[in-house]
């Protein structure tokens, strides 16, 4: 079969399959993570996908050849592989996902002991020429192959879960859960005996056939099955999340969709009242709600590449509290440093259930001082040339221009970042203003016209 590097991406590993990636490439990375990593023991996972079982064993295959030991957690998580790695005390994890990508792919996510990611900079690049090449440290005839054990880590992933929250606070709200057929429900159901909230269960079997379509509730039409079900039933609140459920999108009693975005300040303020004076990580992309709640808050707002190893990294090296991205990735110091899809939407049910407030009314007045234009997508032919014409027009007036992550333009009372995608010729733009949403509008039309221009 042939090895193609397609699937390499600069975090993970994600790919069609068979075209773009196979059992061979599994077993394969399997034999080549031992190698590079210099693992005894390992977790391993999958999520729902149908070919995750077959895909699983091939990895295994590979790693136990080496002498390696396999702790296989089941179908799971990407986070419950991050925990499973940290908590058990193994020197790597391999999660076998593909995330929100349409249900004809796979994919891995690696990491080294504590959930150190291991991406493009840090050893995934090292275990492609391996793979590619068939190249590995030969393993000697007086090796015995390595044990594998099957653990059930939920309870105790369920415990750490519990301890963000005082559950004396907890009031019995009324909250949508929509798992999209991906693994989350396994966990909501596992945390309801402890949790006084009504859930109201949507698309909750795990089917990796995806009969209600591929879980990814940041595409807007994907959105509205959950906001009709919490109009329907009077709820609270409402939840999804994506297929490996390491990020969840929140929506108000309303049906309303919270920008991630939002939530990264909101959460930061809940972090700073337990822990004055911490730091805050935050990615360029939108930045001005976070700035100004963080300081407000007592804390210290760090700006970090956006993507989770850069974001991670950068977390270790200041000792952060908390990370968020817009793009509904949100990062826990006492969760390995790692990002989780429960932990957010657990600290926002005990605010809500502590203010006594509606989640609308506590968002109103950050989305009314910060109109963003949410991510716009554009696929264009040459996406460094446009960049280009962009800095050239709009950086001579600027009052600050950064490049931490493709280019970040400010005004008094507006800013933009434009950057390029990783993996596709696409051009991501974000907009925000100063409580003014019709000027917002104005420039992002601006800007898009010129990017598709």
């Amino acid at each position: 079969m042939e090895i193609k590097r397609d699937a390499f991406k600069a975090y993970d590993i994600r790919g069609k399959v068979p075209e773009e990636l196979n059992e061979e490439m599994a077993y394969r990375i399997g034999r080549a993570f031992v190698d590079i990593v210099g693992a005894k023991k390992v977790a391993i996972g999958n999520d729902i996908r149908l070919s995750g079982p077959a895909f699983k064993s091939a990895v295994i295959k590979g790693i136990t050849e080496t002498g390696c030991d396999v702790v296989d957690i089941g179908m799971c998580g990407t986070e419950q592989i991050y925990f499973a790695t940290a908590h058990l005390k193994l020197d790597g994890g391999i999660m076998i996902t593909a995330s929100h990508n349409p249900k004809d792919y796979n994919g891995m996510k690696l990491v080294r002991s504590e959930s150190r990611p291991i991406s493009g900079d840090t050893g995934l690049k090292e275990i492609e020429e391996k793979v590619v090449n068939g190249d590995f440290a030969p393993v000697s005839g007086n090796v015995a192959p390595g044990m594998v054990t099957n653990v059930d880590i939920l309870k105790d992933y369920v415990m750490h879960l519990l301890t963000y929250v005082d559950k004396n606070v907890l009031k019995p709200l009324k909250v949508v859960v929509n798992a999209g057929n991906g693994g989350a429900g396994a966990v909501i159901d596992a945390l309801e005996p402890y949790l006084p909230f009504e859930f109201i269960k949507i698309n909750h079997q795990p089917d990796g056939s995806f009969p209600n379509g591929v879980p990814n509730p940041l595409l807007v039409e994907n959105r509205e099955v959950t906001a009709k079900v919490i109009r329907e039933n009077g709820a609270d609140v409402g939840i999804a999340w994506d297929g490996d459920f390491d990020r969840c999108f929140l929506f108000d009693e309303k049906g309303e969709f919270i920008e991630g975005y939002y939530l990264v300040g909101f959460l930061a303020q809940a972090f700073l009242q337990r822990q004055p004076g911490a730091k805050i990580i935050y990615d360029p992309r939108l930045t001005w709600n976070t700035i100004e709640v963080v300081e407000k808050a007592g804390g210290i707002p760090v700006l970090s590449k956006s993507g989770h190893a850069f974001i991670k990294e950068r977390m270790r090296k200041e000792d952060a509290v908390y990370g968020g991205e817009m793009s509904a990735h949100h990062y826990f110091k006492d969760f390995s440093y790692c990002d989780s899809g429960m932990i957010p939407w657990l600290l926002v049910l005990e605010i809500i259930c502590r203010e006594g407030k509606a989640l609308s009314e506590l968002m109103r007045e950050r989305v009314a001082c910060y109109p963003v234009s949410g991510e716009i997508n554009s696929t264009v032919a040459d996406a460094r040339a446009v960049i280009q014409k962009i800095e050239k027009k709009y950086t001579p007036e600027a009052i600050k221009v950064e490049r931490v992550d493709g280019l970040s333009v400010e005004y008094n009372n507006w800013r933009f970042n434009v950057r390029m995608s990783n993996t596709e010729p696409v051009l991501r733009l974000n907009v925000e203003s100063r409580c003014d949403a019709k000027l917002m509008e104005q420039k992002t039309q601006e800007l898009l016209t010129m990017i598709r221009g």
